[in-house]
This record gives C-alpha cells, sequence and structure tokens, in this order.
C-alpha cells in the first residue's frame, strides 16, 4: 500500500534571516543559526514525499561531546509531544513535501551548541551547519535573565558599543570601548570558554554559574584565560593595556591561538566580561567605582602611610585605594538566594584575590552590598570593602632609628565614590552610587554598615599586626572606628584645586587652601607633598614638597601655592607606561590644639583633542573618507605617537605609528572606510605617545541601504 518506500530528509532550511530578527539575533556574524532559549523557532523541513500520521520525525539536539539522552543532553523531539526537559515541537503546516516545523526550548535549558539531526524511520539526515547555538534569553518572562525593559535590553544586550569610565573622582572622564559581541569569531571564543569552564549540563542553566565562570575565565590566573594582566609599567612582550580601544582583537586572537592575550588592566578585563556576557545573551554593564578600596584582609580598613614631608609611602602597604576600578554588573533573577536579592549582580574579572581558589568574584548582588548582608555569596565582603572601607592615615616618623607610627585621622566618606555606568540609550555617564549604597550619614546607611559589621570584624585602630608594637597613637585613644570622625576644634578645612590647566610640557600649578572657622589665633604647621602615582595608587616619583607655618585668625583661610617645573616630572612621565596621576597629599596641624588633617586628591593631566571629520551618513558598500586630525597644542614634541583606529562594521581594527609631533604641528591620517553594515555605526580612535597615556575620540555615523 506504502509503494513510496521509506521517509527521507532531502534538505532542511533553517530560515535564518525570520528566525534572528524575531530572536534579537541577526546581529551575530556567524554562519549558524543562533536562537535564544524559551521562545519558538522555525524550520523547514523538505521530505522525499509527504509526511503522513502513520510516519515517525524525530528532531535530535545533542549538545557535548557524546550526547546520550540519559544524561539530558540528548533531546528526541516527536512533534506534538512535550519532551521531558520542557521542549516542544509542533507542525505548524504541510505543503506537499515542505513540513514546516516550530521548536520551542525550554526557558531554563542549557546554553551552548546543540547539533541537529533528523531521524525518519531508521534514516537519519545530518543537515550542513547543523550546529545551533542557544543563548539566555532576556525577552522571556519565564527566563531568570529576562528584563522588562526594551530600551535597557538594547543597551544592556545589544549595544555593542559604550564607555568605561576612568580618571578620578575629582575628574571623571569617558573611555569610548568597542564590545563587539556580534563580530566574527566572538560567540566561537564565548562557546570556547563555556566548554572550557568545565560546567555541567546543570550549571549551564544558570547564569550565576555561567557568570562566575566567565569572571574567572576573562583572566589568565588559574585557567590560561582570555587575558594576563599586569600592572609592571613594561609591556614590551605583549600589547599596552593603554593601547585597547576594544575587546574584539583581544577575544579574535585568544580563539585563534588558544593562548592569553597579554596584557590587560581593570578597565580591559571589564570590558571583555561585558562583551562576553552580552554575547551570551546575560544583560550586563560596565561599572566604575572611584576611590575602591583593594582591603585584603577584610577589616574594611585601609592604611595609609606619610612620611614626614607628607608623600605617600608604597613599601608599607599591602592594601591599596585604586583611583578607580572597573567591574561588571549583570541582571539575573537569584532563585539560589532568599527573596530580594533579584537584579543587578556584581561580578569582577580583574585577579585581585582568590575565591574559593580561583581568581573569580561574584556574581554578588548589588542589594546586598546596600544592605549591609554580606554573608550572602559570592564574595559580598569583597564587593562590600570595595566601596565602604574606611581610609587611615599614619604618619611614619624615625624615633631612635627606629619607625612609629602616629595616627594622623581617619576618612570615612572618601571611599566608593561617583559609581558609574553608561546611561541607557543616551551617551552620557550615569551615577549609580545608591544602588550600591545609602546617602552618607542616613539612617538607613547606619543600619545597613551596623548589619555588616556584625558579619566582618573589624580590627581596632592599631596600624598593620607587624607595626602594633611601635604604635604611639597621638590622642591616646584605641576605640574601633566611628562612623564620622569629630569635627576638629578649630574647624580646620584644607581644599587642593589646579590653578593652571594641567598640561604635560607645563609646569604643574596647584594651591592648597587652608581653613578655620573657629574664633581665636590660630598657628598651622603645614606639608605638602606632590608625587606622580599610577591609577592603582602605587606611587612612581616624588616631584616635590612644601613646608609652611601659617597663621589665621577667627574664619579666614590662605592660599598656598605649590609649583613644580617640568623638568621635575617630564622625564619620569615619559618613562611611565599606564594610567598617570598627579597626587597631592597636605597635612596640616594646630599648634595650639594639636588637631590634625590630612587630604589628598589626584587629578589627571589634561590633553588637547583629536578631532574626526567624516560624514553624516553613508551608503552600505559605498566607501567615505574619514579624516583623522591632532594639532599639538602643548609645548613638548610628542614621540613615538600611535594612532589606533576601529569602526564595528566600517573600518577593522588598525594601528598608524605617527611618529613623533612637534609642538605647534598638525597631524592629519585619512583612512577609507567601507560600511558593511546598516544602522548607527562609530568610528573610535586614540592617540597614544611617550607624554600622553591616551587621547580618545568617537564620531558616530548613520548607514543606510
Amino acid at each position: 500500500v506504502f509503494p513510496e518506500g521509506s521517509l527521507k530528509v532531502t534538505g532542511i532550511d533553517f530560515l535564518k534571516s525570520q528566525n534572528t530578527r524575531q530572536h534579537h539575533t541577526d546581529g551575530y556574524n556567524i554562519k549558524n543559526l543562533v536562537v535564544r532559549r524559551g521562545q519558538p523557532f522555525h524550520v523547514q523541513v523538505s521530505l522525499n514525499r509527504e509526511l503522513r500520521a502513520a510516519d515517525k520525525l524525530t528532531l535530535r539536539f545533542g549538545i557535548g561531546e557524546n550526547p546520550a539522552k540519559n544524561r539530558g543532553s540528548l533531546l528526541s523531539l516527536k512533534p506534538e509531544r512535550e519532551d521531558f526537559n520542557g521542549w516542544k515541537i509542533s507542525v505548524v503546516k504541510k505543503n506537499g513535501k515542505e513540513c514546516l516545523l516550530s521548536v520551542n526550548s525550554s526557558p531554563n535549558a542549557p546554553v551552548g551548541k546543540y547539533n541537529l539531526h533528523v531521524k525518519t524511520g531508521a534514516n537519519i539526515y545530518k543537515p550542513e551547519n547543523g550546529v545551533i547555538y542557544l543563548l539566555f534569553n532576556p525577552w522571556c518572562e519565564d527566563d531568570v535573565v529576562y528584563l522588562a525593559n526594551e530600551a535597557q535590553r538594547k543597551e544592556y544586550v545589544l549595544n555593542d558599543t559604550g564607555y568605561i569610565y576612568v580618571g578620578t573622582a575629582w575628574s571623571i572622564y569617558d573611555r569610548p570601548w568597542n564590545y563587539g559581541q556580534f563580530e566574527e569569531f566572538v560567540l566561537d571564543a564565548c562557546m570556547y570558554l563555556l566548554d572550557k569552564s568545565k560546567l555541567s549540563l546543570a550549571d549551564r542553566r544558570d547564569p550565576v554559574n555561567v557568570s562566575r565562570a566567565m569572571s574567572a575565565l576573562v583572566n589568565a590566573n588559574d585557567d590560561s584565560g582570555v587575558l594576563l594582566g599586569s600592572w609592571s609599567g613594561n609591556y614590551a612582550s605583549g600589547t599596552s593595556p593603554m593601547d585597547w580601544i576594544g575587546s574584539v582583537t583581544i577575544l579574535q586572537k585568544y580563539y585563534k591561538t588558544k593562548k592569553p592575550v597579554r596584557y590587560g588592566q581593570c578597565w580591559v578585563f571589564a570590558g571583555v566580561l561585558n562583551t562576553v556576557m552580552r554575547c551570551l545573551g546575560v544583560p550586563s554593564r560596565c561599572v566604575s567605582t572611584f576611590n575602591a578600596a583593594h582591603d585584603t584582609e577584610e577589616n574594611l580598613r585601609v592604611d595609609i602611610y606619610l612620611n614626614d614631608k607628607g608623600e605617600k609611602l608604597n613599601s608599607l602597604s599591602f592594601d591599596s585605594i585604586w583611583n578607580f576600578h572597573v567591574w561588571n554588573d549583570v541582571w539575573m533573577k537569584r532563585t539560589d538566594l532568599p527573596e530580594g536579592f533579584n537584579g543587578w549582580q556584581a561580578i569582577d574579572s580583574t585577579p585581585q584575590e582568590q575565591s574559593q581558589g580561583l581568581f573569580q568574584c561574584g556574581p554578588c548582588p548589588v542589594k546586598a552590598v546596600r544592605e549591609g548582608d554580606v554573608y550572602l555569596p559570592y564574595d559580598s565582603k569583597f564587593v562590600y570593602a570595595e566601596v565602604n572601607a574606611d581610609k587611615v592615615y599614619w604618619l611614619v616618623r624615625k624615633v631612635n632609628g627606629k619607625d612609629k607610627y602616629f595616627r594622623l585621622g581617619a576618612e570615612t566618606q572618601d571611599i566608593g565614590k561617583n559609581i558609574s555606568t553608561k546611561a541607557v540609550g543616551q551617551n552620557r555617564r550615569e551615577d549609580i552610587t545608591r544602588e550600591y549604597k545609602y546617602p552618607e550619614g542616613s539612617k538607613e546607611e547606619r543600619m545597613s554598615m551596623e548589619r555588616a559589621y556584625s558579619f566582618i570584624r573589624p580590627m581596632g585602630m592599631g596600624p598593620r599586626s607587624g607595626y602594633a608594637s611601635t604604635v604611639e597613637t597621638l590622642s591616646g585613644s584605641t576605640q574601633p572606628l566611628v562612623p564620622n570622625e569629630p569635627v576638629t576644634k578649630t574647624g580646620l578645612h584644607i581644599g587642593i584645586t589646579n590653578t593652571e590647566a594641567l598640561h604635560p610640557g607645563n609646569p604643574l600649578e596647584m594651591a592648597i587652601t587652608v581653613k578655620t572657622s573657629v574664633p581665636g589665633n590660630w598657628t598651622i604647621d603645614l606639608i605638602g607633598s606632590c608625587q606622580l602615582q599610577y591609577y592603582t595608587g602605587k606611587v612612581q616619583a616624588n616631584l616635590g614638597t612644601i613646608k609652611e607655618t601659617i597663621k589665621l585668625e577667627g574664619t579666614s583661610e590662605m592660599q598656598i601655592p605649590m609649583k613644580i617645573a617640568p623638568d621635575a616630572y617630564m622625564k619620569t612621565l615619559s618613562s611611565m607606561e599606564g594610567e598617570v596621576l598627579i597626587l597631592v597629599t597636605a597635612i596640616a596641624e594646630v599648634k595650639e590644639t594639636n588637631d590634625k588633617l590630612t587630604r589628598e586628591t589626584s587629578m589627571r593631566f589634561e590633553y588637547p583633542p583629536i578631532t574626526v571629520q567624516m560624514p553624516e551618513t553613508a551608503r552600505l558598500y559605498n566607501d567615505f573618507t574619514c579624516a583623522l586630525i591632532f594639532k599639538n597644542k602643548l609645548n613638548v614634541t610628542l614621540e613615538n605617537c600611535k594612532l589606533f583606529v576601529e569602526g564595528l562594521g566600517i573600518f577593522k581594527m588598525t594601528t598608524f605609528d605617527q611618529g613623533d609631533i612637534m609642538p605647534g604641528r598638525i597631524m592629519k591620517s585619512e583612512i577609507i572606510c567601507t560600511p558593511t553594515r546598516l544602522g548607527e555605526k562609530k568610528i573610535i580612535a586614540k592617540l597614544i605617545s611617550d607624554q600622553i597615556k591616551g587621547i580618545s575620540t568617537e564620531k558616530g555615523i548613520i548607514i543606510t541601504e
């Protein structure tokens, strides 16, 4: 009765353009079908004859090395029968020998690469490009990464460019960054990392485990991951962390060589981790914290040691305060925790501390940091300390040939300032400090702090254990830190500013302002120092000090100038590779009352801009010219200039050596761009020389049909 014989598949159409549009995956630059979990996609199966009721047709999805049904790594799906793992397929329509099927994966399916085979009776059909990539789905209400707001999904999942905020709390600037999660080989690199993570199939269902594993794999410390960190100042054997302008080159190179790429520092780690998480479909953002504490003993205190001249000493500090630190927030429900900790979770791939034996950090609920619930996984004590530690200043004096330590005072509101990320849908900085902490001095902040202190044992007032025997506190008090230090008896106040623009090659002109606000005659000893330091707080050079005794009466103030000649710092500056800042520290002591006050400010150098000239719009595949222009308005020759340019979908990452640029000279570089993708695109450029540590710029263009 059935002379046609057995049913055979003659072809499969993955209907890529229609499926990827519906799944918001049409950006991925890859031959294969990329879809998101928990949402149906269609495949068109061509058969050697019409499909009948008695025919057996099965779609088999296998994940991993040797897929097997009993391990859950092989899904065998028949139309109209719900499968054991929450997947189902149905026949949408039959048309002669064509059969349109709808496949709906489970909203908690393991993410990864699935191999599709079609079984008809005893025949198995293996299509070419039959590997389907399955990602997390922020558009699906039943997925734990569901994000309700479309503008946020556009920003945190689909935007492939952005800004990373760096600089200092007094002077924040944006560094444009190409995330490039849709570029060639980037998705494959992420899939390689997933395989390398050795996460079980069950663990791949949960973004908590996936994001924790990725925070470990983006650094190379334990697992030959993506990036090797280095803060040495010498990057000759690789690429200086300052030279990157995006994640694409890094991930492509890593995928090609399978060896760690040299070198990264915190914003590079965060930029790459942001790319990886967005690529896998987890909403993600880069978060910068200014004055981030690196508190190695989890005692919520960072000690800073100053010598008699007011210069900061590196050698004694185990802890450090970074001018800025960048990590990531990823969005998810925490089904592993009590109620109330869903939403943003902090993860950090910069290798600072080991967690459970590996250099990984998070996910830590941002709400747990705000509420002081620092017992919750993962690494909430560490993240809490980064934004809440206190800063204690110690003066180190030689007494009879031995170092003695005198406590100068504490700063309780200086750490964890201006927590920043790129605003949704806008090219501006959004301050998210309130998501991480309550307002300083509020009732909620006090309660949160008491809660945190009940889980973290802060030490008493002595300096680090090794020095305890030599402590001589000037006031004789050894109580633990109170939330706010009492106001000094004289209403003493110190301000530090620059009085001229801080251009390399010019004198650094700064001023320390000393104020009193209580009646009386006051004699004040002021010492001030100026140093060059890396953004990690590590001092590289002492540039100069001042020492003055001033007299103030009642409510009055005096400004003491401090000037550093170019010769005192230009040589050091040119030899330092990295994010360099000017640190000014001042200590004032009132003779009559013994009041002491310490203040420090970091400032960054200011540079002339690069301008980009190109049309507002261009047509797809039609070349256009882009000119990059820079005029050296500084008084020094800029040596060994390098220009880095990249535009996703318009211009591949290229480095141009520009040699030396003399004062007053203009550099002009023209590039020819070929747009290969529609929509809003950007050119990002960065200029670096021995004297300037990075001038970034960007310009947008709209590509039309």
